[in-house]
């Protein structure tokens, strides 16, 4: 992870003010954007509070790490809504899926400014929602996934068909009288090699996939 000179040179400092600041764009677009404590941070053109009135505070951030193989980076926002309404809008099925940007930066001890640039760690989109009620108190555990997991996807659920095909392109008729493919297309395995079936002077090679008949 590569810092500004300026932010490097904060870290180096004996005394500092470091924050964590979260953004999450829901549908509308409503902007939550919360801070890892209390007060007011701007950078960027966007102002980061301790305390929403709306959707509450940032309870805490997950530990996080580079994927490997077959997984994509991903944390954990812990939430806390002052409400159920608020509980409600960001656990709606309809937030799944919603932008999520973490900055990490530091603050100059005597002004409160924001020093630098503060260093974009994570970019990734709302996964799934876990609520947990208490006496009390409300708590949004809200999974936070890569944008990399899209690469990771699989095809399972795609069909051949028309209907398949307008849930991908509406409107767009090309397979809607196809009733019959003449040469099915390979769908969910590795197409045949190319085979010599015959050859002698008389007459010319055939190629095929395999097909012997």
């Amino acid at each position: 992870m590569a810092f500004s000179p300026a932010f490097t040179a904060e870290l180096a400092k004996p005394a500092l003010i470091l924050f964590g600041a979260v953004e999450i764009v829901l549908p509308g677009p409503t902007y939550v954007r919360l801070l890892d404590g209390a007060g007011t941070v701007t950078f960027g053109g966007r102002t980061f509070v301790g305390q929403d009135a709306t959707f509450g505070v940032l309870g805490g951030v997950s530990d996080f790490t580079d994927g490997l193989d077959d997984q994509a980076p991903s944390l954990t926002l812990t939430l806390l809504p002052p409400d159920n309404s608020a509980m409600a809008t960001l656990a709606a099925a309809t937030a799944q899926g919603s932008p999520v940007s973490l900055w990490v930066g530091a603050l100059d001890a005597v002004t409160g400014q924001v020093i630098a640039d503060p260093d974009l760690v994570f970019v990734g989109e709302t996964d799934v929602p876990t609520q947990k009620v208490s006496e009390g108190q409300r708590e949004l555990d809200l999974t936070v996934i890569s944008f990399f997991d899209r690469f990771l996807e699989t095809d399972e659920g795609e069909r051949l068909n028309t209907g398949f095909h307008q849930s991908i392109w509406p409107g767009e008729k090309g397979l809607e009288f196809v009733s019959f493919v003449r040469d099915p297309p390979v769908w969910g395995a590795e197409a045949p090699k190319a085979v010599l079936v015959g050859v002698n002077a008389s007459s010319p090679a055939r190629v095929g996939r395999g097909d012997l008949s």
